[in-house]
């Protein structure tokens, strides 16, 4: 039986947003937001965005990765502690979205806002970004490994396209394996399954 209880779905972004452009008091904001799995992509976001706006004076950012264990940062990038890089992450959690980095960039007009103007400015400019960005649903998966003989194949197959499950990869020989993924929730009648098979063996990846 599926366990309805289990929560195997998070809302992400399907595709970037860029340039969302927020004025206030002559200072310029734009805003981006990238879908990222890692911290390397938002290293290489933020790379990016700081060759392309040279002249800004300011890169804050916020992003949050994973979906189980999760992993979050908000940084302020020189604006006073706490009044650009929280109001952005506070965005984030706000439209319940993970695997998502949102930067917005400041140019300074000349007028300085203040910690309350500055957390006000960028909790905009975060939400009119996010505002553009389409949301999806995806699912939590569990991977796994099959190995079994190549004579238990047809068995392995049947159950594999009876529960309608995910092959990521599979090696067809005297000993075959093959890996595949499902929804978190399936996961554990997926298991009790191939362990009653005779000659098949699963493992958690």
């Amino acid at each position: 039986m599926q366990d309805l209880q289990i929560k195997d779905t998070y809302k992400t972004l399907d595709e970037s947003v860029e340039n969302i452009l927020f004025k206030e008091k002559n200072s310029k904001f734009f805003g981006y937001a990238f879908p990222v799995t890692s911290e390397i992509e938002v290293k290489t976001y933020l790379e990016n965005l700081k060759t392309e706006h040279f002249s800004a004076r300011h890169w804050c950012y916020a992003y949050q990765i994973g979906t189980e264990v999760i992993k979050f940062r908000a940084n302020d990038d020189g604006e006073p502690s706490n009044s650009a890089g929280m109001p952005i992450y506070g965005q984030i959690q706000s439209f319940d979205i993970t695997n998502v980095l949102v930067v917005v960039i400041r140019y300074f007009g000349g007028v300085k806002l203040g910690v309350g103007g500055l957390i006000s400015a960028y909790k905009t400019t975060a939400q009119l970004t996010l505002d553009e960005a389409n949301i999806i649903e995806k699912t939590i998966d569990k991977y796994f490994k099959i190995t079994f003989d190549y004579k238990n194949m047809n068995k392995v197959m049947r159950i594999i396209k009876e529960k309608n499950i995910q092959i990521v990869y599979q090696k067809m020989e005297l000993n075959c394996e093959i890996q595949i993924a499902t929804r978190k929730k399936n996961a554990k009648e997926i298991v009790a399954i191939f362990t009653a098979l005779f000659e098949i063996e699963i493992e958690e990846l």
